[in-house]
């Protein structure tokens, strides 16, 4: 995932950082989708993104968002029969033992790991069907100033918090103990994902100590930092998306291809 190329063919003028010094946190957020251009035109729109390409293929994007990395786009869906959807990837030291861990715990490998230099990568679901990715190698370009930018935060909708932490720290290696992992805490009926102090993710499942919702269908929803929410909705629904729910603060809108993801003007953490 590090498209960042060194400037005159000369030697990189950060520091690489790689999955075995982050790992188990999110390290990426990657949209699905079945039009490359109009994909773009849409999330330009709405979020001021700007595009550059991916060392993956024609398929491939990166967006931008003052010049910082911001997210990924593959137009692949159709080509790989994959659902439109936003996905995050979690940075992982092995991608065939996490793959590994969690068919172990009952979940699936939709995709991989495969080989996307310089690094390897999977699609899976946990074993309540919610995807989410793991990548293995070198993080984004300038991947400190994605972190204190963050554009993303990602929050688990599920069935049963406390089963999912347990599922994704088995496969990720939270609260390990080693140096760079993640840590979990438990703060209002929902789980606390921490990494190098900041919190990267919450797990919730609704009110404490209710029964699973068999209604609820587990998913990764993938939330973006906006000034102006409202200004948000219109301009979706200007641009052939849609507004599924609209509060002042926050809303939740579908892209024309029908990708679902969050916008937010208070920050998540």
């Amino acid at each position: 995932m590090n498209d960042e190329k060194p400037a005159g063919g000369g030697p990189r003028t950060r520091e690489v950082i790689s999955t075995h010094s982050v790992f188990g946190a999110p390290c990426w957020v990657s949209l699905t989708s079945r039009d490359l251009e109009a994909t773009q035109e849409f999330y330009s729109a709405l979020l001021g993104w700007r595009w550059r390409g991916a060392k993956l293929g024609e398929h491939f994007r990166i967006a931008l968002a003052d010049g910082v990395p911001v997210a990924g786009i593959a137009a692949v869906a159709a080509m790989w029969q994959m659902a439109v959807a936003w996905t995050p990837y979690f940075a992982v030291p092995d991608a065939n033992e996490a793959a590994s861990r969690a068919r172990e715990r009952g979940g699936t490998a939709a995709v991989g790991p495969l080989s996307f230099p310089p690094g390897r990568a999977a699609l899976l679901a946990d074993r309540d069907g919610a995807t989410f990715g793991i990548w293995e190698g070198e993080l984004v370009g300038n991947w400190e100033a994605w972190r204190r930018a963050a554009p993303t935060f990602i929050r688990l909708h599920t069935r049963n918090a406390f089963d999912a932490a347990i599922f994704y720290g088995e496969t990720l290696g939270w609260a390990t103990g080693t140096p760079g992992c993640c840590e979990v805490e438990y703060e209002g009926g929902e789980v606390v994902l921490r990494s190098r102090g900041d919190v990267v993710a919450r797990i919730d499942s609704g009110a404490v100590e209710a029964a699973p919702d068999p209604e609820v269908r587990p998913h990764w929803q993938i939330h973006f930092a906006v000034s102006d929410v409202v200004g948000c909705a219109r301009t979706a629904e200007k641009h052939g998306g849609s507004v599924l729910h609209e509060e002042e603060t926050e809303a939740i809108l579908r892209d024309p291809d029908g990708a679902q993801f969050t916008v937010t003007s208070r920050p998540e953490r």
